[in-house]
């Protein structure tokens, strides 16, 4: 088991967030996904190849797609506004509005302030972080941080992604991966509650940048499988140790590991290199795939169902994706209502 010194508490505020400054937490969570799918089955005869095939590669047996005439935009929408309900907060009381995505409707304008119309939060600002896989956990951590320092006091973030619009359909490596779905939370001051939001680790390496593009050209994303493998399983391994280390904690005192759903193999090997119990790591991409930005928000939820995710729970939340981007943070869960 890979370990680090323990040094604290979670809970310790000199640990979660500057001295003095309002910590902030989750309040609540949504998902809103396609009803079509996609089953490996149904791919397998189109690349020419079996499903036993893509299963043993990937862990997906079915996966959402949108609908040709579906927007991004809405299903965020659909997703922040279900989020604040269940927070109990008004779309006018927002400050900021946060969408998480790669694959906006429009080049230009961003979703965010599109989302922010469409649910009524005119006093809201608005945009768009794109991090790849790892921009939900970026937004996070800008969204905290506007909270810590009192720049905002409600944060509406959305993580949306249609990823198969930018799919190569002809890739058989790539195309039984990915998935399309948007995620919400509503994040605001802790108070007295769980749900704080502890310390968030980013890094980055644009060295290998083609290892994972899609450029104007063609919009269509290649990847580099073996690359890919390669760096997520370090990368989302070390991030985890940092943000477990100083959040105070060790790994044994985390309840639930939500990794970014890029590929049931690169889950199962970040567990095993951890020396994770499988019991305690989010595995959902089998009917969900791979839908980037919105994999956390979907993990938080699956697990939120089957019970795994309870107030007061230790969470470490991990990333990997294009740039190569990524990231872990602990939070401690708070918010109430799954997706």
């Amino acid at each position: 088991m890979l370990d680090s010194p323990r040094v604290g508490r979670l809970e310790r505020p000199d640990v979660l967030s500057p001295r003095h400054a309002t910590r902030a937490a989750f309040h609540s969570l949504s998902t809103e996904v396609p009803p079509r799918r996609l089953t490996s089955a149904e791919l397998a005869d189109r690349l020419g190849i079996s499903e036993e095939w893509i299963l043993s590669r990937t862990g997906i047996r079915e996966r959402p797609i949108a609908d040709p005439d579906d927007r991004l935009t809405d299903y965020a929408a659909r997703a922040g506004a279900a989020a604040l309900k269940r927070a109990g907060v008004e779309a006018r009381e927002l400050d900021l509005v946060i969408v998480a995505t790669m694959t906006q409707d429009e080049l230009t304008p961003n979703t965010a302030p599109l989302v922010a119309h469409l649910i009524g939060a005119e006093r809201a600002g608005g945009f768009d972080v794109g991090a790849a896989c790892t921009a939900f956990l970026s937004a996070i951590s800008i969204a905290a941080a506007q909270i810590e320092a009192g720049r905002a006091r409600w944060v509406l973030l959305v993580g949306a992604d249609f990823i198969t619009r930018i799919t190569d359909w002809e890739d058989r490596k790539q195309a039984p991966l990915f998935a399309d779905a948007a995620g919400a939370v509503v994040l605001g001051p802790a108070g007295d509650g769980h749900g704080v939001i502890g310390p968030i680790v980013l890094g980055t390496d644009g060295a290998p940048p083609h290892a994972i593009v899609a450029e104007h050209a063609d919009r269509k994303l290649k990847m580099d499988g073996q690359v890919v493998y390669r760096n997520a399983v370090a990368r989302m391994s070390e991030a985890t140790i940092e943000a477990v280390r100083q959040a105070g904690l060790t790994l044994d005192e985390i309840d639930l590991f939500v990794y970014h759903q890029a590929n049931a193999r690169i889950t199962r090997a970040v567990g095993e290199r951890l020396g994770l119990d499988p019991g305690r790591v989010v595995d959902c991409i089998e009917r969900l795939g791979n839908s980037s930005a919105a994999t956390l928000p979907l993990g938080l939820a699956a697990a939120e169902r089957d019970g795994r995710l309870r107030p007061g729970a230790r969470v470490l939340l991990a990333a990997f994706g294009a740039g190569f981007t990524w990231g872990g943070g602990v939070i401690e869960w708070g918010g109430t209502g799954g997706g």
